[in-house]
């Protein structure tokens, strides 16, 4: 996890203990589902916002989803001090990690090859 002090300082074992265990390997270990498999690839509610999995810190405004093409969601979009970024060489390359500002909990990542995307943090 990250070196970062996040306002929400639960234990791992705090965190193993309130998440179900895909959740925990996706928010804490920093895994991912399949592209095109996860709940929210094809849901566009036509108001209210996306919360933390983990700590339901407001993130994203439902107008902030778009359809990526990638097969996982994606927003171009944050709610203000929403979301912390850390760079991720992991895995030979290199990425922006997004965490939730309040809890830590991984949400995805940003690759700097995105062509044509707009992404604008903290409006």
């Amino acid at each position: 996890m990250s070196s970062h002090a996040f306002p929400l300082g639960k234990s791992e074992a705090e965190w193993k203990a309130a998440l179900k265990p895909d959740e925990y390997n996706v928010i804490r270990q920093k895994g991912t589902e399949r592209a095109y498999t996860g709940e929210y690839d094809k849901f566009y509610p036509p108001s209210g916002h996306f919360v933390c999995r983990a700590c339901e810190a407001p993130l994203y405004s439902a107008q902030a989803k778009f359809n990526s093409g990638c097969g996982w969601p994606a927003f171009d979009k944050c709610f203000k001090g929403a979301i912390h970024t850390e760079t991720d060489s992991s895995h030979g390359m290199k990425r922006v990690e997004i965490m939730c500002a309040n809890c830590g909990g991984h949400l995805g990542h940003v690759f700097e090859v995105c062509i044509g995307c707009v992404f604008v943090w903290g409006e």
